[in-house]
């Protein structure tokens, strides 16, 4: 039987790859058009956009090869988790972020490649740090606040390099430790700023404050701040998984993250029996660069045990 901890870290890998796939058709749609298709709020793997029902986006495949690369490697090893990144973006998946692309496919090493896009361009606070955080978040949730924190920041620093992108990370991670353990993430806000870098804290204190909505954002939700302060404002104005994500999803622009992040923290919250069958049915992973592989919701929610065991042992 699993634990409780364990089984929340199933609803946190699995929630997100739901709510990445959920999402993905209506990704760059306006506000309101989840609940139009779907009036009854009983969303359904419909696909679209380029995307088969249930196949997830690039949010769950990076995701995967995080996760795959911390349990081979028995721990974070910063340069193979970007050479999986790398093997993927050249084998020309159906999705990936312009920003994360141009650092991946760049030609520089590993540890220099995202803070010499950043010196160029000057702006890289998107949200693909957020998107691919179920893994490192289960896995690193047993060693601690600090440490998964950091483990956060060091992850998300492979491709965007704003630091601002590395905080909203560590921020996630943090709530997703809060859940795991059977704690409200919403109350564990307070405590976690506190940790954050203080250049960065008070923006972030404002998009997770409790009476932030949406609508409040200044940039769109493909930034790192909107994508996290809207999944916890879905989190906090339902009380389902299924309510969070139809909530994450009917805000429109970008649909597949927003509903990641969100689905990561309500598969946590709520645990893996709130999520349909007839989302996990379909849910299907390719994984470009990596053979003919997909994984299913059966592959993830294993996954999600052996880094859960993984990161037990390391701590």
């Amino acid at each position: 039987m699993l634990s409780s901890f364990e089984d929340r870290a199933v609803g946190a890998v699995l929630g997100s790859a739901v709510g990445d796939a959920l999402g993905a058709p209506f990704e760059f749609g306006l506000p309101g058009v989840f609940r139009e298709r779907f009036p009854d709020g009983r969303g359904e793997m419909c696909g679209g956009g380029g995307w088969e029902p249930g196949e997830a986006t690039d949010d769950t495949q990076m995701a995967v090869l995080v996760g795959e690369s911390l349990l081979e490697r028995g721990g974070l090893d910063p340069s193979d988790v970007f050479d999986r990144f790398r093997r993927w973006a050249a084998a020309d998946p159906k999705d990936i972020g312009l920003q994360t692309e141009a650092v991946l496919l760049g030609g520089d090493p590993w540890d220099t490649a995202a803070a010499l896009h950043f010196q160029v361009n000057g702006r890289a606070a998107g949200n693909g740090s957020l998107m691919r955080a179920a893994t490192p978040a289960v896995r690193f949730a047993s060693a601690g606040r600090a440490a998964t924190m950091e483990a956060a920041r060091r992850i998300a620093a492979l491709t965007p390099g704003d630091a601002a992108a590395w905080e909203g990370t560590a921020i996630l991670h943090e709530l997703v430790r809060a859940a795991l353990l059977g704690e409200d993430p919403l109350a564990a806000v307070p405590a976690t700023l506190a940790e954050v870098a203080p250049a960065h804290r008070d923006r972030w204190a404002a998009v997770l404050a409790p009476a932030w909505r949406p609508e409040d954002a200044t940039e769109f939700n493909g930034a790192v701040w909107p994508c996290l302060g809207s999944a916890l404002w879905a989190l906090r104005s339902t009380s389902s998984f299924e309510a969070a994500l139809a909530a994450a999803i009917d805000l429109g622009g970008d649909t597949d993250t927003v509903a990641a992040v969100t689905g990561m923290l309500a598969g946590a919250v709520h645990g893996p029996a709130a999520i349909p069958a007839r989302w996990t049915g379909p849910l299907h992973v390719p994984l470009p660069g990596s053979g003919d592989r997909v994984l299913r919701a059966a592959d993830l929610a294993g996954l999600a045990r052996a880094l859960v065991r993984s990161g037990r042992k390391s701590s």
